[in-house]
């Protein structure tokens, strides 16, 4: 008798175990459990393998909190939904994680909430602008919450300008929807085709501007994307918003088009659909500025620089380019002769010392040496 209520003592510790471990989520990682920190980062919806701002974010966080002797995890939410981003929020925070930090507009919401149900948990926002948040929120910003945005328009304008100088002379440009960013991204596109052509003395370039409305590619997208690639004889495609580049690239592999990808390198994920059809991406510095907080956080006890703003960030360097919160990839870059890393160098200096100047507002950009045609929203 004995023996059968030890195994059944066994069998209920065993039960019991499981039900408390109701997350799918990787184990915590690191050895940093004395630490006066551990980092968790919450996903917006998506997987850490997107290639995009949780891949990105993700990558960041961990590679540091490994070297630093951080415990780590993400969490990722049930479902695209505030209350679901809250849920995970409250679930790192209930873990023992008090710095978390947050990829994506769809987060400011959470981010109102919950900074100011944890002040002692640390939040750092990549990419959630003043809009984002809400009025009350980025009227006051809570000293435990930081938030970073980006100037789209300068990685816009070096995309642009690359797209020419490489010698493309028929352009695209698909938006998502026409918020701020993907404005600003758009109008630096136009901005650095216009200047190459000037600078080069190229005839001829045009730029064909569209949204979507919408962050995500489908068959309506796909199908005047043909039309731009087969009919009209576009060479390039910027797609920028979200998963709407699908569709640019569903149609570029129909004809051997290029694409240029946006917010973080995007060749491996484009490139699938054809071998050598990313030509660049616009690059926000999400990696940087994971290392750049966490740094002054963990290492410099620096919180308070940034605790209660919401900062833009861009240039921050005329020689090295890759330290700059917006640039276009180094390596996966398709230089050639017309266009080297070294002109990207002495462009990315000319833009850092002020001598080029790229207009960040939500004007449309009105071109001097390019014909830009811009057409309603396709949806």
């Amino acid at each position: 008798m004995k023996r059968i209520f030890a195994i059944l003592l066994a069998l209920a510790m065993v039960f019991s175990l499981a039900a408390c471990g109701g997350t799918t989520e990787p184990a915590p990682s690191g050895e940093g459990e004395a630490a006066a920190y551990a980092v968790a980062m919450i996903t917006d919806y998506g997987d850490i393998t997107d290639e995009s701002f949780n891949q990105a974010t993700y990558e960041a966080c961990k590679a540091f909190s490994e070297a630093n002797g951080l415990k780590f995890n993400y969490y990722k939410p049930a479902g695209d939904s505030t209350a679901e981003r809250v849920a995970m929020i409250d679930a790192a925070v209930a873990d023992g994680y008090n710095v978390v930090v947050c990829p994506g507009y769809a987060f400011g919401e959470a981010l109102g909430q919950c900074s100011a149900a944890y002040p002692d948990v640390k939040f750092i926002a990549l990419d959630v602008s003043a809009g984002d948040l809400g009025e009350a929120v980025a009227a006051n910003v809570p000293e435990n919450l930081f938030s970073a945005v980006y100037q789209e328009e300068q990685c816009g304008f070096m995309a642009g300008y690359a797209a020419v100088a490489l010698g493309y002379k028929h352009l695209g440009f698909l938006g998502g929807m026409a918020v701020p960013s993907v404005v600003r991204f758009g109008n630096g596109y136009v901005q650095g085709a216009d200047k190459a052509a000037a600078d080069l003395g190229i005839d001829g370039v045009t730029v064909e501007y569209v949204y979507g409305n919408q962050f995500f590619g489908d068959a309506d997208i796909t199908s005047y994307t043909d039309t731009w690639y087969q009919t009209m004889g576009v060479e390039v495609v910027f797609a920028c918003g979200g998963g709407i580049w699908t569709s640019a690239a569903e149609s570029a592999a129909k004809v051997d088009g290029k694409v240029i990808g946006v917010d973080v390198d995007q060749k491996a994920t484009i490139d699938a659909y054809g071998e050598g059809m990313t030509v660049t991406s616009a690059m926000k510095g999400l990696k940087a500025t994971v290392n750049t907080l966490l740094t002054e956080l963990v290492n410099n006890d620096n919180w308070a620089a940034y605790g209660g703003q919401i900062m833009t960030l861009g240039l921050v360097s005329g020689d090295d380019v890759e330290a700059n919160y917006t640039q276009i990839p180094f390596e996966s870059t398709q230089w050639a002769d017309t266009f080297t890393q070294d002109d990207y160098k002495a462009l990315v200096a000319k833009m850092f010392s002020g001598e080029i100047a790229v207009d960040g507002s939500q004007d449309d950009y009105v071109p001097t040496a390019v014909v830009c045609n811009r057409y309603d929203n396709i949806k």
